[in-house]
């Protein structure tokens, strides 16, 4: 929702607004007709702080927008007052901006301590996909059973979608592959087939194992 958006984005300034009003009235009148400009200043305040921008940054990530995001991200200056959950969506977001750059060393810190807050929904939510980025990680950093062990646990933690889902078990048959569990190899294939990605990286990588997995024994 664009509104909700929008409010997220300028919540700070106008919360300061309303306190600036509130005092103003408060001056005028008396306490009681400034007590809603009060409340609601202080509510926009803490909003800002205790929650954060994520659906602000996650709409510019769905966009494309990394830029967008990134601005974002590097404006929220007080970390440690967002509630736990958020905390959580926080690292994991600047975990994936890290990634974008190529920065696997900072990706993996903000995913590691975007796991250790644990608990709540949202942290439940994202233990999945973010054991998926640092399987990966492990992975590109030739830690295969380090990598092995975190898709494994992706998994059973839960993937929110197909895409996702067809990843980790590609990189399952990737493993198997190379360790040459070739029986292996081709279930975790068939499953990732399954899931009917459409990312174009993913569906190229079918494409790539697919030339020449059915001549492997097994």
């Amino acid at each position: 929702m664009k509104w909700m958006n929008t409010f997220i984005k300028y919540r700070l300034w106008l919360g300061i607004a309303m306190l600036a009003l509130a005092v103003f009235v408060n001056y005028q009148t008396s306490f009681w007709p400034a007590f809603i400009l009060y409340f609601l200043g202080v509510v926009f305040i803490l909003g800002h702080f205790l929650l954060g921008p994520m659906r602000l940054i996650q709409s510019y990530m769905e966009e494309g927008d990394i830029e967008g995001a990134k601005k974002i991200v590097d404006g929220i200056m007080f970390p440690g007052l967002l509630i736990k959950p958020m905390r959580s969506v926080y690292y994991t977001l600047k975990g994936n901006l890290a990634m974008v750059d190529q920065d696997l060393d900072s990706a993996e810190k903000h995913m590691r301590k975007s796991l250790s807050l644990g608990g709540g929904a949202l942290t439940k939510q994202a233990e999945g996909p973010n054991k998926l980025q640092l399987g990966m990680l492990a992975i590109q950093k030739g830690n295969l059973k380090e990598g092995e062990s975190l898709i494994r646990q992706a998994i059973r933690a839960g993937l929110p979608d197909s895409e996702n889902n067809a990843a980790a078990y590609l990189q399952l048959c990737s493993i198997m592959m190379n360790k040459r569990e070739f029986r292996a190899a081709k279930q975790y294939f068939n499953k990732a087939k399954s899931f009917k990605p459409t990312t174009p990286q993913i569906v190229d990588q079918i494409k790539q194992i697919e030339k020449y997995i059915g001549r492997m024994p097994g």
